[in-house]
């Protein structure tokens, strides 16, 4: 179960780089218009709006990383859960502010996430 939870983790956290970089980098791009549902007009005009919250996705997955990488057992499963806690609300809150596709995009990860990670150091 270790190496699910460890997989899952990872799996969120790399999903986070990918949002900090559309939301950073490409934010104007078509890939990124079509990944947001936004038009070339909108991109333009909220170009700051969405770094800075690509940074917040960045944080997330930073934390993660580290959760993964911290040689305390204990604590890096505090971290672990800390983090797809976060992201878990993130994705509730989005799916019902923004865009509904938020809750299967990024929640579903980070709830089986959350259950991999509960089941590996519980069991």
């Amino acid at each position: 179960m270790m190496i699910l939870s460890t997989i899952l983790v990872a799996f969120v956290a790399l999903e986070h780089v990918y949002i900090l970089a559309l939301e950073m980098f490409l934010w104007t791009s078509p890939r990124a218009r079509k990944a947001f549902g936004t038009t070339s007009q909108f991109a333009e005009e909220t170009k700051s709006l969405a770094a800075n919250q690509g940074l917040y996705n960045g944080f997330l997955a930073a934390g993660l990383i580290w959760g993964l990488l911290h040689p305390n057992a204990a604590f890096s499963f505090q971290l672990q859960l800390f983090f797809l806690i976060c992201v878990a609300v993130a994705a509730v809150y989005g799916s019902i502010t923004a865009k509904k596709s938020i809750l299967f995009v990024q929640g579903f990860p980070a709830f089986a996430a959350i259950i991999a990670v509960l089941a590996a150091h519980f069991i």
